[in-house]
């Protein structure tokens, strides 16, 4: 990592301590991309009851392998939701819950961190150091870890015996949720806070030809969803500026939401359950959207 990467990392640490003051050092300093996840102790076992473990493998198109372990639970069509950088917490798990009571299976891949633990500077050291899943700064590339999620969704729509998935990208990942749209086991997707590459507000983290696919993807399966906050630091209004430009010239393939407030996490950190607050809203919209896209009589 060159000086202008390490600068970039420094200034999503310090962009907004107060933001983020609840997700700052509440784990372990353990730079392990998930520590002990072979020896969970008893608080994490306590937290993941209900939810069924497994260890799914795939290789990169580089010809990586990457393993990493999945939690899933409940019973309807599948969501994928994709951990943000400050890791699987609690308001994490309470979007789950929110899935799992509307009827649908929740599939939580743990891809860095401690589970139950939040915190992003930890995290982001981890993932600058997994350099054959996570491209952070790079623009015009897409993250390989997105094969390995294409992976697994192509591995849940076999084994659930459905017509495809949905899924949720929020902070770091948030960009994985447009990329994966190409695939076809992903029906639908929605991209919450996308902040990749970091510190390029106004670039992509994805190549022209990830951008053509996509474009077809989109017009075949109908948009998506994009939220973020009007102050949000780490996705700005130069993000959706471009992608409105590179996605919506001629017609919506990406319903670009901006909400009011400087908040980040839409439908974790920052959500509100509360009726008529604006991230229940918006989590109301994903709903619709999910249950629509994914009503198919299994395959």
């Amino acid at each position: 990592m060159g000086m202008f990467e390490f600068c970039l990392a420094l200034e999503f640490c310090l962009a907004a301590p107060k933001a983020l003051s609840e997700w700052q050092n509440t784990a372990p300093f353990d730079l392990r991309p998930h520590a002990r996840h072979d020896a969970p102790s008893q608080s994490e076992r306590l937290l993941m009851q209900g939810y069924d473990k497994r260890r799914f493998k795939a290789r990169t198109a580089n010809g990586h392998m990457i393993s990493h372990n999945v939690y899933t639970k409940g019973q309807g069509p599948v969501v994928v939701i994709i951990q943000e950088l400050p890791g699987i917490g609690q308001s994490t798990f309470a979007l789950a819950d929110r899935f799992e009571a509307e009827g649908f299976t929740v599939v939580l891949p743990h891809l860095f961190g401690r589970l139950g633990k939040t915190s992003q500077n930890a995290n982001l050291l981890r993932v600058m150091c997994m350099r054959r899943e996570f491209r952070l700064f790079e623009k015009g590339k897409t993250s390989p870890i997105v094969d390995w999620l294409r992976a697994l969704c192509q591995d849940l729509k076999s084994t659930h015996s459905v017509n495809g998935v949905a899924t949720i990208g929020m902070c770091l990942t948030g960009n994985f949720a447009i990329s994966l749209m190409v695939d076809d086991a992903v029906l639908a997707a929605v991209s919450s806070q996308p902040s990749l590459p970091i510190g390029r507000h106004e670039e992509l983290h994805m190549s022209g030809d990830d951008i053509t696919t996509i474009r077809d993807s989109l017009e075949a399966k109908g948009p998506m969803q994009a939220y973020r906050f009007e102050g949000d630091v780490f996705c700005r209004a130069e993000k959706f500026a471009r992608l409105d430009e590179t996605f919506n010239q001629d017609r919506e393939r990406i319903r670009l939401t901006t909400l009011p407030g400087d908040g980040h996490a839409v439908l974790t950190h920052d959500f509100v359950d509360e009726a008529d607050h604006p991230t229940t809203t918006a989590f109301q919209d994903v709903l619709s959207y999910f249950k629509s896209s994914l009503r198919q009589e299994p395959a």
